[in-house]
């Protein structure tokens, strides 16, 4: 699959497997989700344009890198606001959107609930934030938003996806880069990702 990209960190491996299972408690969930996150970020971000920057050292000067474009986070509510924390750890000066999505149970379709956007964007990269690309249903209606509002270099950090949800991002956004801890085996009959970790949203607020 191309413009999708698996971690193959040790760490990112280490710490998925203490996030899916079962008896991991919420406290401990919600810590690996953002410790999850800011790994990922860190492989997502490897090609972000930067410019020089002099800067005074207690030694001497020297030349140095800063960002050159502003960063959006966009966590699809719910689940992506745990996200946030670890990525906002690695880039404290990003800005933080919120699109509220919600899937209709019996159509396993996107449903906007929550959008705070702006009228013009404020910012020239995108990260939109879900721990889950199951049917891919509200990925693909983020980037849809998104680009309506007029970004147009968008990345999708997740930490689990299903082959459905890839297929169909890559049909409906193809130069979308997918960054994931790990690409699972199916959707099963209700669209939950097998083997998974159940309900993201519900295991990161004790809900389930």
């Amino acid at each position: 699959m191309t413009n999708v990209y698996v971690s193959e960190h040790p760490l990112v491996a280490h710490k998925l497997t203490k996030l899916r299972d079962i008896n991991t408690s919420p406290k401990k969930f919600r810590e690996l989700v953002r410790e999850i996150s800011a790994l990922m970020t860190y492989e997502a971000t490897m090609d972000l344009t930067t410019s020089q920057l002099e800067v005074t050292t207690p030694m001497g000067s020297t030349t140095g890198q800063e960002l050159k474009d502003k960063i959006g986070l966009v966590p699809i509510l719910r689940a992506g606001l745990g996200m946030v924390e670890g990525v906002w750890g690695l880039m404290p000066n990003a800005e933080v959107w919120h699109i509220g999505l919600y899937r209709d149970e019996r159509t396993l379709k996107p449903v906007e609930y929550y959008n705070k956007l702006p009228i013009a964007p404020t910012v020239k990269v995108c990260l939109v934030l879900d721990p889950m690309l199951a049917t891919g249903g509200s990925a693909v209606a983020t980037v849809d938003i998104l680009k309506k509002w007029g970004v147009h270099r968008i990345k999708f950090v997740g930490l689990l996806g299903a082959p459905e949800g890839v297929a169909a991002m890559q049909k409906a956004h193809p130069e979308v880069p997918i960054h994931l801890a790990a690409l699972d085996e199916r959707l099963n009959e209700i669209g939950y990702i097998v083997p998974g970790l159940g309900d993201a949203g519900d295991r990161q607020f004790g809900t389930g």
